[in-house]
């Protein structure tokens, strides 16, 4: 496992997964609600991404099955993924905490807004 921050896509992949296992479709659509609408993947983008998270350790498929003729795989996150992701969201919640306490000592934010 790497200490390097993930970038988002990845994060929201992982994120996507911690709820429960998903197909590919569902990843994309509900990485695309957890954005906001920021973050819009493209298949080709997705599989790749969880290729490498599947060669990392971080996720594994849970099942498969054929739908329409088409075979759906379910990814699931794994124990070393999941502990990667609270890693990674206590980094982005530090950070982000620090750049608050900044904003608020230099008198550009007031009560969570900018000044």
């Amino acid at each position: 496992m790497t200490d390097n921050p993930l970038r988002e896509p990845t994060f929201l992949v992982l994120t996507a997964l911690a709820e429960a296992p998903k197909h590919g479709y569902a990843v994309i659509e509900d990485v695309l609600r957890i954005s906001d609408g920021r973050v819009r993947l493209r298949a080709g983008t997705l599989y790749a991404v969880l290729d490498r998270l599947r060669a990392d350790g971080l996720i594994e498929v849970e099942r498969e099955e054929v739908v329409q003729s088409r075979l759906r795989r379910y990814y699931r996150l794994t124990a070393l993924g999941a502990r990667r992701l609270a890693d990674e969201a206590s980094r982005l919640r530090h950070n982000a905490e620090a750049a608050r306490t900044r904003l608020r000592r230099g008198g550009l934010l007031i009560d969570g807004g900018a000044a």
